[in-house]
């Protein structure tokens, strides 16, 4: 263990730590037993809370570890989360105004909320909840990955001896986060946020400018990766394997992979429910087009951030026997940086994990209260009981999180991950077409939302790889091609092929649709506009 890193470390942890439980008494509330309040820190986050917040939200430890991982090991198709972090602010900025009016409203506080107020059914709006809950649970385990990785490194998680003194530094972290979460509710990570982000602004930069000067420049980078990857594919041709290892995506096939990660993902990432609770969180409409247009910073980021993948390749960075490409980033920080920076590093990668995860849990929490509990075990809740129940289960998800990952091994965390990403995109339909039209029908979406949920599962565990016979890859081929096409882009086609014809085949049956609790002036309201303030017993449309 480096004493001075450790130092420098544990001082920002600290830091934030009092930071946040002093969140519940910033911009304090006459009470925080709602879910308005805890759950969504008051809606009154305006353009640079909301920023730091959302940002802190999407961009995690875990895309910090594995996103450069993915190009130190030689699979440039990792930099697909460079575009598609881009090409996703154009669609927020045109859906997500209309989900945060009739969210304020009527006064939905989860998608789910929305989903079933649209379309007047719990079924749909619960199929919505299970989603976006199973999603994010191992979202919330790679996140504790991305910590061990970086205790691991820094000398806090010695590879043998008892588990219990092997995984306390993680027990104590998560036991800390789980309690300040439990009292300050949204806004302590909101508070938080401003130092993990700046923190990680900090290290990328210093990063991408003193490292490569220390390896000869950028041009030398490039042409140590080069000759590195070239003579690992000689190799492997020289045994009668495929060249895997590149710095451009394969032509051909592998752009398709590229291309549609990219796509598929980008139309996933508002659909998990942390980030529809940072974006509900906001005081206006404004804010979030605002930081549509801003948030694509972090993608600049994120862009350099994978780069140093191909800088630890250049370094030499040694990962382990067997070798574990996700040590890459904290080993070369080790390797390069002087022990205070390489201090500040660290802490910004766990700071980064314990922002997510704290959002990740709300949301899920959210989402149990409102579409389960109250929807089906408690329909006569109170406020009150909403908060409380919140709370427990928040604490119940960051825990079952840790489990998850001491437990079974990491692999499982990531496989399930890779899934997550599958299953969120078939809320798509069901949320974003509803904020247009009201044209789908209840059973027809739903229906469609469950071939496509066994479609994607089947395929994924089908999927092999090189190291282990099921979910092998996010990357499938596409039915009667010989194209890999991603596993979940294929499952939401033929989400929207059910759910149309079920719609034309239902209408034609003449099946009741339910009752639209809403209305289209909802879809444009804005805090000043009469009736927009929202209504914290909203009447449920009949079922």
């Amino acid at each position: 263990m480096n004493g001075v890193a450790f130092g420098v470390f544990l001082f920002l942890f600290l830091l934030v730590t009092v930071m946040g439980f002093a969140a519940a008494r910033w911009r304090r509330a006459k009470t925080m037993d709602s879910l308005d309040e805890w759950g969504l820190g008051g809606r009154g986050f305006g353009t640079f809370i909301a920023w730091f917040l959302i940002g802190g939200d999407l961009y995690t430890a875990y895309t910090f570890i594995a996103v450069p991982a993915t190009l130190f090991a030689g699979s440039v198709t990792g930099f697909f989360a460079v575009p598609y972090t881009i090409i996703i602010y154009p669609m927020v900025f045109a859906f997500l105004p209309r989900l945060w009016s009739v969210s304020h409203r009527h006064g939905y506080v989860t998608p789910a909320d929305f989903v079933e107020g649209r379309y007047g059914s719990k079924s749909l709006g619960l199929a919505v909840a299970a989603t976006g809950i199973v999603a994010t649970m191992p979202y919330i385990a790679l996140q504790l990955v991305g910590m061990q990785v970086v205790l691991q490194v820094l000398g806090l998680q010695p590879s043998s001896g008892n588990w219990f003194l092997k995984d306390l530094p993680l027990f104590i972290a998560f036991l800390i986060l789980a309690a300040y979460t439990y009292s300050s509710g949204l806004r302590a990570p909101a508070l938080i946020a401003f130092v993990k982000d700046t923190l990680i602004y900090l290290v990328i930069i210093v990063a991408v400018i003193y490292i490569p000067h220390h390896l000869g420049g950028w041009g030398q980078v490039f042409h140590t990766v080069k000759s590195n990857f070239d003579s690992s594919n000689a190799a492997a041709a020289a045994a009668g394997q495929p060249a895997t290892k590149g710095v451009f995506p394969a032509t051909g096939v592998g752009q398709w992979a590229y291309a549609s990660l990219a796509l598929g993902s980008a139309l996933a990432l508002f659909m998990y429910p942390h980030s529809v609770t940072g974006a509900l969180s906001t005081r206006n409409r404004g804010v979030i087009r605002r930081n549509a247009a801003l948030l694509p910073a972090y993608s600049f980021l994120l862009g350099l951030l994978a780069l140093l993948g191909f800088v630890a390749v250049a370094a030499a960075v040694k990962v382990g026997n067997p070798p574990n490409a996700q040590l890459a980033i904290p080993q070369l920080m080790e390797d390069q940086f002087p022990s205070w920076f390489a201090g500040v590093a660290y802490a910004a990668i766990v700071i980064g994990a314990l922002v997510p995860a704290a959002i990740m849990s709300i949301a899920a929490a959210n989402l149990w209260t409102r579409n389960i509990y109250k929807a089906f075990i408690n329909r006569a809740a109170t406020p009150v009981q909403e908060a409380r129940q919140a709370k427990l289960v928040s604490l119940v998800v960051k825990f079952g999180a840790l489990i998850f990952v001491l437990a079974l091994n990491k692999s499982f965390a990531i496989n399930l991950q890779l899934l997550g990403g599958v299953w969120i995109l078939q809320t798509f339909p069901a949320i974003v077409a509803g904020l247009y039209t009201r044209w789908f029908h209840r059973w027809a979406l739903l229906a469609g939302w469950l071939a496509s949920m066994v479609y994607g599962t089947w395929v994924a565990y089908d999927t092999p790889s090189p190291t282990q016979a099921h979910f092998g890859s996010s990357v499938h081929v596409f039915p009667g091609t010989h194209t890999g096409i991603y596993i979940a882009i294929t499952a939401f086609i033929l989400n929207v092929v059910v759910a149309v014809v079920g719609t034309v085949v239902l209408r034609a049956l003449r099946v009741p649709d339910g009752v639209d609790g809403t209305r289209p002036e909802d879809y444009v309201a804005d805090i000043g506009d009469e009736g927009v303030e929202p209504e914290l017993n909203p009447v449920q449309p009949a079922h």
